[in-house]
């Protein structure tokens, strides 16, 4: 099974970026963590990482026929991006959404997701763990096809 990650904007500032909300995990722990849960689960992984939301929209278009399944934490976009949901469901791959805090605990701006209905589980509120658990829940359902 091949998973591709894609991060939003401002997951580069992991460990600098309000350390208090986020923590101190810099962005490189977090592929590595990735990477890490990945093998234990034996799937293969890419990490990819941007700020933009046009590019990430080609990532997710790029995905269609070379990978079996999505992570996605769109970070701010997953607010205000209707782009990167129509380019969800127009690849219709197997899509899993995750975000490092409980965006339904945070500011009222935050509780509108526009990737959730695109994504068929979301793990909110987990730090690191959140791509764990999405990785072996993907494995699991997916993963002897």
């Amino acid at each position: 099974m091949k998973i591709i990650v894609i991060n939003g904007p401002n997951l580069n500032m992991l460990g600098v970026r309000e350390p208090k909300i986020y923590g101190t995990r810099d962005y490189a722990a977090l592929s590595s963590f990735i990477a890490e849960a990945a093998e234990k689960y034996g799937v293969d992984v890419k990490v990819v990482q941007h700020n933009g939301e046009g590019d990430m929209v080609t990532e997710i278009q790029n995905a269609l026929g070379a990978f079996d399944a999505i992570i996605i934490n769109a970070a701010a976009y997953t607010h205000t991006s209707v782009a990167i949901y129509d380019a969800l469901k127009a690849v219709a791959i197997p899509t899993v959404s995750v975000h490092l805090t409980d965006i339904n605990a945070r500011e009222d701006f935050r509780k509108v997701d526009f990737i959730s209905p695109c994504a068929e589980k979301s793990f909110v509120g987990m730090g690191f763990d959140g791509y764990a658990a999405a990785i072996g829940y993907l494995a699991e359902k997916y993963g002897n096809q």
